[in-house]
């Protein structure tokens, strides 16, 4: 089977911005992993498998109802992606995050294995 593309990505992208979890995981293994870009291991916090990457996720919506990934810079190359953009994001109590990010994917078998997530560490913005 062949690696995702620049396509590829950009849909997974549109189904983030859309909150689409169904969409989301159809483009993750069955095995997938995700490291949030914050936590208490090394790799932030870490969610392994279908329901737990899909828990984590849909946490993250709820902890900012109105998040999105904005001015998408995509890149594949062989096994691995990644996604250059601005998180927005206002969280239930309030408080605005605009911070540049960076996803980075390993592919497998045309999905995705890894999605690592890297963010600026930047004060609230004014709402």
């Amino acid at each position: 089977m062949s690696q995702p593309s620049i396509a590829f990505l950009q849909a997974f992208n549109e189904a983030l911005n859309n909150h689409d979890i169904d969409a989301i995981m159809e483009m993750m293994t069955d095995d997938c992993v995700f490291h949030a870009v914050a936590g208490p291991e090394l790799q932030g916090k870490s969610f392994v498998g279908q329901q737990e990457v899909r828990a984590g996720l849909e946490n993250a919506w709820k902890t900012a109802p109105d998040a999105c990934w904005v001015d998408a810079e995509l890149h594949v190359s062989g096994d691995k992606g990644f996604s250059e953009t601005t998180y927005k994001g206002t969280t239930t109590d309030g408080a605005r995050t605009e911070a540049r990010m960076i996803d980075v994917f390993t592919f497998r078998d045309g999905k995705i294995a890894v999605k690592n997530a890297f963010r600026k560490n930047r004060p609230p913005v004014n709402a």
